[in-house]
C-alpha cells in the first residue's frame, strides 16, 4: 500500500515479533524501498528470516538512523549478521543495537556509520566473538561515539592467550565516549582497556564471569589514568543473590557474577587488591544486601572478611546493614588490638544497622572496643538507620 501515500520516511518494526502472515510480507516489501526506510527495529529473528530480509537489502540504505535486531530466543544456533545487510552502508546511522546475533560481519557496515553515537551488542554468542584487538579497530574508526556496550553470553569468548599482545606503544583515543558497559571475562576487559584512553568517561560498568583466580593488574592501570576515578571518598560492597558489586559513590559499577557467598567475598577482594588500590583514599565503605542476598554459609571464615576489606587502607567509617554485622564484626574482633590498625590504620567508626543495647552482637562490639581502647587506637561503634 505504500504507493497511495506520499513518499514519506519509513520505519519499519515488528511490534508483534511474528514473521508469519501478511505482516512479514509488508516489512520485507519496505525495505525494498532503501531510500526512504529511516529506522529498523526487528525483533525475532531466526537465521532463515534474516536471510530473507538480507536478500532484499543488499544496496546501500542512506536514511537510516536507528538500527535494532533481536534474535529469536528459541534458535538453537545464533543467527549470523548478514555481509550484505542494507549494502554494507548506512552513513546517516547514529544507534546500532543487536542482541544474541553472531556479529563477525558487521563491521563492514559500522566502518560506513561516521556519525554512530551508541552502539549495544547484547548477548553476543561464542560464535560472534569478536577479538580485542578488532573491536578496537572498530573504536578508532567511530571518533563520535558516546555509548558502547558489550555483553557476551558466556565465558568461553576469551582472548587466546597464546595470540595475547604484549602492550600496545600507543593507545588509540575514543575521544567522544562517555559511556561504557561490559560483560565477559577480565583477559578481554584488560586486553580492550589496555589499547584505549578515554578523556570524557563518565559512566563505567562491568559485570565478570566468575574465576578461580583474578590478577588483573592493567584493569588497576586503566583506572590509574582515568580522572573519572580519582579523589572518590565513598563506596559500597552489595552481596545479591548471584551478584556482588562494588559501587563507587558516582561512576564505577564493578560486578563479579557468582552465586555462593565465599565465592563472592573471595573474588571482590582479588579484584579489589589487584585493580583497585587507587581506592585506598575512600574514607567510606557500605557493606550491604539486595532484596534478594546469597545464601550466607557458616563456613564463610573470617579471614575472607579481612582480606575484602584490607585494600581500603584509608578508610575511617565502615558501614555494615543488619545481617552483616555479626559477621564482619566477628571477623574485626579477630584482628582486635594491634592488628585491626595493621588492616585497617584509619578506621574510627563502625556503624550497624539496628544495633541494640543487649544481645550476642553488642557483647562482641563490646569486646572489639576495648581491645581498640587498650591498644591505644580507638573504635567508636555506632547504631545505623539503614538510610543515610
Amino acid at each position: 500500500m505504500l504507493h497511495i501515500w506520499p513518499v514519506l520516511p519509513i520505519k519499519i518494526w515488528n511490534p508483534d515479533a511474528t514473521w508469519e502472515g501478511e505482516g512479514s510480507n509488508n516489512i520485507i516489501a519496505a525495505l525494498q524501498h532503501n531510500d526512504r526506510v529511516c529506522q529498523i527495529e526487528l525483533d525475532n529473528l531466526s537465521s532463515l528470516v534474516l536471510e530473507r530480509i538480507a536478500a532484499v537489502s543488499q544496496e546501500p540504505f542512506p536514511a537510516p538512523t536507528h538500527l535494532r535486531l533481536s534474535a529469536s530466543v528459541t534458535e538453537t544456533t545464533a543467527p549470523v549478521f548478514p555481509e550484505v545487510f542494507l549494502g554494507g552502508s548506512a552513513p546517516r546511522l547514529r544507534s546500532c543495537e543487536v542482541w544474541g546475533v553472531a556479529i563477525l560481519r558487521i563491521w563492514k557496515l559500522l566502518s560506513s556509520a561516521n556519525h554512530l553515537v551508541d552502539l549495544f551488542l547484547w548477548d553476543i554468542p561464542h560464535s560472534g566473538y569478536i577479538s580485542p584487538e578488532a573491536m578496537v579497530t572498530v573504536l578508532s574508526a567511530t571518533a563520535n561515539l558516546v555509548a558502547l556496550l558489550m555483553a557476551f553470553r558466556s565465558p568461553l569468548s576469551r582472548p587466546n592467550p597464546a595470540s595475547r599482545q604484549p602492550l600496545p606503544v600507543t593507545r588509540i583515543v575514543a575521544p567522544a565516549l562517555t559511556d561504557f558497559s561490559f560483560k565477559g571475562v577480565s583477559e578481554y576487559i584488560e586486553d580492550l582497556l589496555s589499547q584505549i584512553e578515554t578523556p570524557l568517561l563518565g559512566d563505567f560498568e562491568v559485570e565478570l564471569f566468575n574465576q578461580l583466580i583474578f590478577d588483573t593488574p592493567l584493569l588497576h592501570d586503566f583506572f590509574a589514568r582515568t580522572d573519572m576515578f580519582k579523589a572518590r571518598n565513598r563506596a559500597t560492597v552489595m552481596f545479591s543473590r548471584d551478584i556482588i558489586q562494588f559501587k563507587l559513590e558516582s561512576g564505577l559499577s564493578l560486578r563479579i557474577s557468582c552465586t555462593y557467598s565465599d565465592w563472592q567475598i573471595s573474588s571482590m577482594a582479588q579484584v579489589c587488591t589487584s585493580s583497585l588500590p587507587l581506592f585506598s583514599t575512600l574514607e567510606r565503605l557500605d557493606i550491604s544486601e539486595d532484596f534478594f542476598p546469597p545464601h550466607w554459609q557458616d563456613d564463610v571464615e573470617n579471614g575472607e572478611w579481612l582480606e575484602l576489606l584490607r585494600p581500603f587502607t584509608a578508610l575511617k567509617d565502615l558501614y555494615l546493614v543488619k545481617n552483616l554485622g555479626p559477621l564482619v564484626t566477628a571477623a574485626l574482633q579477630e584482628l582486635a588490638g594491634e592488628s585491626v590498625m595493621e588492616a585497617l590504620p584509619a578506621l574510627r567508626n563502625l556503624y550497624i544497622e539496628g544495633l541494640r543495647p543487649l544481645g550476642p552482637i553488642r557483647e562482641a562490639v563490646g569486646q572489639l572496643v576495648t581491645a581498640q581502647r587498650l591498644s591505644g587506637h580507638p573504635v567508636a561503634v555506632r547504631r545505623w538507620d539503614g538510610r543515610s
